[in-house]
């Protein structure tokens, strides 16, 4: 089915279409004098515009497509074969059953597959859940862990320009199945497709981030090559009762300012206001799932002032932790 998709397509021939079909490509700017589209809109493998908030379609084969931006995330996904994704300043191999995340306004473009590729493009725009089910910022702390802001963050015009993040997926089974479902539920569209997409997108992230949780190291985050968002993510989470900026600047084997500094510009966030996500959200598990008290609750996530902990804990939920017991059971 898909390689009945992905056949060649001559990028002058789609811009004569496009303009017969009142779709204005515009220029965002140049990279060595060559222009950098923007492709604000989603279309079908046959160039019918989609309004979904996500869409699949196939990479067409042996074709030259120019830098372009998006305003959604754009995963690239290659089934058969590999493909190269030329950012602004590298370009990336992406090989078979690997994916490539890339960030909102992030320049990019897919060198030309060969005949025999299969290379598919899922396109999150921002009515996808991830700005809604994974935005930490909007839901402020409500159960969204450390790890999910990788996905957030790119969804996010201010941080994700010029981001991708590579995941070597090894083949894994479970992933491999779920981006064949996902693909499956989407070009057999059903009653309750949407839904089923969307939970299974979620399904993924969640499984990618276990396998970056076991197998540290295997994701490359564009910023610096020897810098890695997740693992620094992970990182946090993993340690935060006992962290400190020191002890994790030492365990990657950075200054204690660049490391503060990279957080921030990477997330928005300071390396305490990382620390304090992740201690509310797992103090919430506790205060949902068991009958411990508040105060040992709060040492067990790394508070051993428990006043602090209230203070801290209202900031980001609203409530005292107490009222918080009640309200989610």
């Amino acid at each position: 089915m898909l390689r009945k998709n992905n056949g060649y397509r001559d990028w002058d021939t789609m811009l004569q279409e496009f303009k017969s079909n009142e779709f204005e490509l515009k220029i965002a700017k140049y990279i060595n004098n060559k222009p950098v589209y923007e492709f604000f809109n989603t279309y079908s493998d046959n160039l019918v515009l989609n309004s979904s908030s996500i869409t699949i379609s196939a990479q067409p084969i042996k074709s030259f497509i120019p830098f372009h931006i998006h305003d959604y995330v754009e995963i690239n996904i290659p089934l058969v074969g590999n493909c190269v994704v030329v950012t602004e300043h590298e370009r990336i191999q992406v090989n078979q059953d690997d994916m490539i995340f890339i960030g909102m306004k992030t320049p990019h473009r897919v060198e030309p597959i060969a005949k025999e590729d299969v290379v598919v493009n899922i396109e999150l725009r921002p009515s996808a859940f991830s700005l809604n089910e994974l935005n930490f910022l909007q839901a402020k702390g409500k159960g969204i862990t450390i790890s999910n802001l990788l996905f957030s963050l790119l969804s996010n015009e201010e941080h994700g320009e010029g981001h991708y993040s590579l995941f070597k997926i090894d083949h894994d089974f479970q992933i491999g199945n779920l981006i064949y479902d996902i693909i499956n539920e989407y070009y057999n569209s059903q009653i309750q497709s949407d839904q089923i997409i969307k939970l299974k997108m979620l399904t993924m992230f969640s499984l990618l981030i276990r396998k970056m949780y076991n197998q540290e190291g295997k994701i490359k985050d564009s910023k610096k090559q020897t810098n890695n968002l997740l693992s620094l993510l992970l990182y946090i989470e993993k340690n935060y009762p006992d962290i400190t900026l020191e002890k994790m600047a030492n365990y990657f084997n950075f200054n204690p300012n660049y490391l503060s500094d990279y957080l921030k510009n990477s997330t928005g966030l300071s390396f305490i206001k990382l620390v304090q996500l992740q201690r509310v959200n797992v103090a919430a598990e506790y205060l949902t799932c068991t009958k411990v008290s508040v105060e040992k609750i709060a040492n067990q996530v790394g508070y051993q002032n428990a006043s602090y902990f209230y203070k801290i804990f209202k900031q980001y939920f609203g409530v005292s932790p107490a009222r918080y017991r009640i309200e989610t059971r």
